[in-house]
């Protein structure tokens, strides 16, 4: 510890860009705390120790803090939260932000989710749960499209099918429970009536019945322009998303975070980490999309740059349950996150192409590392689908469009390809 009682030295578990943008708000603490990141990837390397250690790795990760003697975990993905992470770190007296896996289920179950939000009266969509095909298209048959299949376990962002067509939402059924397309936790599925409207992520840092809302966002789920192409993990991200004006913020606060914060504690959960809701902004009101029990990617990259308050300040208070009563300030600049990918992403792509990232960006702009690596000549290179996030702050939305995409054209890579359209409905509005 150190005199302003915050941790010395915080292990980031995770290897994506939120886990860049988290490593490196959190080095700037002004408490400069050591920084320890499991496995990193080849970016977050120039921003923190990295270690060898899998995200999945449940029972080394915890060798690892020990070993360490890391003050805070902070937990990225959903996957070791579903496996149980922060019950181990606990249970070895090791402060931790990221929820058990009893919290975690709220991500990993989709169902499981959806049963609570109906039970609580949140508003969410009418929705079926089937694990057997015949049901779920006979439902399928008595809706109307367009139409949302759902894989019901993790799929890595990509197990939400918007069917269009009834065929397409037949096909999304078929390839869930009979092909096993998501594997076991996809086999059931949730057929869900298609909310219309805009949508925007509601990122809340929660500790029991304590939370802190940060910044509102809105994510680009489709890979192509103009919203077109295959649902990923998302490919660009803007904050603020003014489509949530200060009077809609108090209403969806009223009408679905409190709630929600309320209803999970009264399940028996004791949450402490952030609680993403996906909502969509429909014509009757906002309503639940879904549920993540950890930041969002890539609306972390969007969002962190944006907070004036110290990350490691937060994160603290809210694992040690000091979360009520504090203050989150905020800078007026917009920031916008472009997701560079490699072509083909999310179906097929290359691996292994060198990078060259420009070494003078101006200072408004931010490379967060995902997808990346070194080869055995010490070359950048890709190493996933979603390989960069490229994060510009300004005075308007405009202007941080304008230095993203010119940081990401200056980005030289054979198989780059990112969408052009981030911040398009917010910069139409304008």
């Amino acid at each position: 510890m150190n005199p302003a009682g915050l941790p010395s030295s915080v292990l980031v578990v995770g290897a994506g860009g939120r886990e860049h943008a988290l490593v490196r708000a959190l080095s700037a603490s002004p408490v400069r705390p050591r920084v320890l990141c499991a496995p990193g990837n080849a970016g977050i390397a120039g921003d923190a120790e990295c270690l060898a250690v899998k995200a999945d790795d449940i029972p080394g990760l915890v060798a690892l803090a020990i070993r360490e003697k890391v003050g805070l975990v902070v937990v990225g993905p959903e996957v070791p939260l579903s496996l149980g992470l922060s019950d181990r770190l606990a249970e070895a007296g090791i402060p931790v932000y990221g929820p058990t896996a009893a919290g975690a289920r709220l991500e990993a179950s989709k169902t499981y989710t959806k049963q609570i939000l109906l039970k609580y009266g949140i508003p969410t969509a009418a929705a079926g749960l089937f694990s057997e095909t015949a049901p779920a298209l006979a439902y399928l048959r008595s809706r109307t499209v367009p139409i949302v299949v759902k894989a019901d376990g993790l799929a890595g962002g990509k197990g939400v099918v918007v069917a269009t067509t009834a065929a397409e939402a037949e096909d999304a059924v078929r390839e869930m429970i009979d092909q096993g397309k998501f594997g076991k936790g996809g086999r059931q599925v949730l057929v869900e009536d298609c909310l219309e409207g805009e949508e925007t992520s509601i990122l809340v840092v929660v500790s029991g019945r304590d939370y802190v809302v940060l910044p509102t966002s809105q994510d680009h789920k489709r890979a192509g322009d103009g919203d077109t192409g295959p649902n990923t993990g998302g490919m660009g991200a803007y904050s603020p998303a003014e489509v949530v004006t200060p009077e809609l913020m108090r209403a969806i606060d009223r009408r679905i975070v409190r709630p929600s914060v309320d209803a999970i504690a009264a399940e028996g959960i004791d949450f402490c980490g952030t609680l993403f809701i996906g909502i969509m902004l429909t014509a009757e009101g906002p309503s639940v999309l879904e549920f993540n029990t950890r930041f969002g990617d890539p609306e972390t990259q969007a969002v962190l740059p944006r907070l004036r308050t110290d990350l490691l300040a937060l994160l603290w208070a809210a694992a040690t349950r000091a979360l009520a009563g504090f203050r989150l300030e905020v800078r007026p600049e917009h920031a916008l996150c472009v997701v560079v990918s490699a072509k083909g992403y999310p179906g097929d792509y290359p691996s292994g192409d060198p990078i060259e990232i420009p070494a003078a960006l101006p200072p408004s702009v931010q490379v967060f590392h995902a997808g990346t690596a070194r080869d055995a000549s010490g070359r950048l290179v890709t190493s996933g689908g979603r390989v960069l996030g490229v994060t510009a702050t300004a005075p308007t939305l405009a202007e941080a469009a304008a230095r993203a995409y010119a940081a990401c054209d200056s980005i030289r890579c054979p198989s780059k390809y990112y969408r052009r359209d981030i911040g398009a409905r917010q910069l139409k509005r304008l």
